[in-house]
């Protein structure tokens, strides 16, 4: 039988796609040391500004994300020339979408900056204020990046996002050090790289998105009209896994307002462990991205065969890989904590944090959060949904709850909580997948 996918085209799509997601954290913990320099109001003004920029952005990667697999399905079904109309309804609906979000947020910056942030100290309010000012006219570009990068990846060209990150991210380190270390701006000299980046990011791949020589294109800026047919395609896939990142990202918001409780120690230990924990899983996430981008053609082929296959392959592949990186981070676990120069107190439970969640991420994390994408690729988006919300809210949150705060584990509680919420979601995920529901599910 012919596959689809090569084990060179495998290793293409996956390589710039874990170079892509490191370059995303490496680039994330350089810009926080750069904002660091101004001040601990612009740390904390970036830091509550980034968590609802974030909850926005992952509503638009999950509709980007629909809109790919829609469009990869169509490739598989021999049907480039609706794969297109795809990435024209997608471009037109996350274009609008964004706009009017963007204007929501800024009419609504009084709720956010007073109620959602409550009552914060008036100099972190102050840069709040302009640096949400600066950063949310982002929001459309971002939103064209995202949708772009999803597309690319649809077709298994992982290489081009990797290099447009690159430049975003290049041009975010560069702009920073020149507005804060070279003109010694405050909060400004950390939004106005950020807006310039993003803006270069989207224009550019709109004019990658046009050109007509790939399989997947624009097929022109000019006459798209709304096709409810296929948004309602691309929206199936994209509202329930849109839901599923905010929520996640709600509760994440609340499992820290309870870390918080825990004092100093606890609080830095946290900080610290989720920076290095970001790295434990990034090699996961890469294969993530492929394997959705990979078995939604296969879908679309009608080919549950090699769905199987390639599911089994990618999976193999994360698990394997995310041995190494665990490893590797455990090996380096004293240099780490020397870098971050912690207190004895505060480096032993960051030591005792990572050893537990890199022993549970090797054996636990890929089926929990990798293997979902298969079912996403499938139209099973709404189970994956329900699974993982439900067990957000019960064992993540809940138990946090009621491990650090009523059994006293403290800090550590949380993090037996959250591998509680990996387990759940993977025996359901892998209970569904072997069932093979999936394979009859359609839109």
């Amino acid at each position: 039988m012919e596959r689809l996918f090569t084990d060179r085209d495998l290793k293409d799509l996956i390589i710039p796609l874990v170079i892509e997601q490191f370059l995303l954290i490496f680039v994330g913990l350089a810009d926080s040391v750069m904002v660091a320099s101004v001040g601990e109001e612009a740390v904390s003004a970036v830091s509550l500004i980034d968590s609802v920029m974030i909850l926005l952005i992952n509503v638009f990667t999950a509709v980007a994300t629909g809109g790919a697999i829609v469009a990869g399905q169509a490739i598989g079904k021999g049907r480039p020339e609706e794969g297109c109309r795809v990435v024209d309804q997608l471009a037109v609906f996350i274009s609008g979408a964004s706009v009017l979000i963007m204007a929501a947020l800024y009419l609504g910056k009084p709720f956010v900056l007073h109620v959602v942030f409550g009552d914060i100290d008036r100099l972190v309010m102050e840069n709040c204020n302009v640096y949400l000012l600066i950063v949310a006219a982002s929001i459309p570009f971002m939103a064209l990046y995202n949708a772009g990068a999803a597309v690319y990846r649809a077709m298994g060209d992982s290489r081009t996002p990797m290099r447009m990150s690159l430049l975003m991210n290049g041009m975010n380190l560069a702009g920073n050090a020149l507005l804060i270390y070279g003109m010694g701006m405050g909060i400004e000299g950390a939004a106005i790289p950020t807006l310039v980046s993003r803006i270069s990011a989207g224009i550019v791949m709109v004019r990658l998105l046009l050109n007509k020589e790939k399989i997947l294109h624009l097929t022109g800026l000019r006459g798209i009209r709304f096709d409810g047919r296929i948004l309602k395609k691309i929206l199936s896939i994209g509202i329930p896994y849109g839901l599923e990142n905010s929520m996640f990202q709600l509760g994440k918001i609340l499992v820290l307002s309870l870390v918080a409780t825990f004092g100093t120690v606890s609080i830095a230990a946290n900080a610290v462990s989720n920076s290095v924990c970001m790295f434990a899983i990034l090699t996961g996430l890469a294969t993530g991205y492929a394997l959705s981008s990979v078995t939604a053609q296969c879908v679309g082929a009608g080919d549950y065969g090699q769905v199987r296959y390639y599911t089994k392959k990618i999976m193999a592949i994360s698990y394997v890989s995310m041995f190494v990186m665990n490893v590797l981070i455990v090996l380096l676990l004293p240099v780490i904590i020397r870098v971050y120069d912690l207190s004895p107190e505060t480096g032993r439970l960051v030591s005792k944090i990572i050893i537990y969640h890199n022993i549970c991420a090797v054996l636990i994390w890929p089926s929990s959060f990798t293997l979902s994408n298969t079912l996403r690729a499938s139209n099973d988006a709404r189970y994956c949904m329900i699974v993982s919300v439900l067990s957000m809210w019960i064992f993540r949150i809940g138990f946090s709850y009621v491990l650090a705060d009523h059994f006293k584990m403290g800090v550590f509680g949380v993090w037996i909580a959250m591998t509680i919420d990996w387990l759940v979601r993977a025996v359901f995920f892998i209970v569904r997948y072997v069932r093979g529901k999936w394979q009859t599910i359609k839109i």
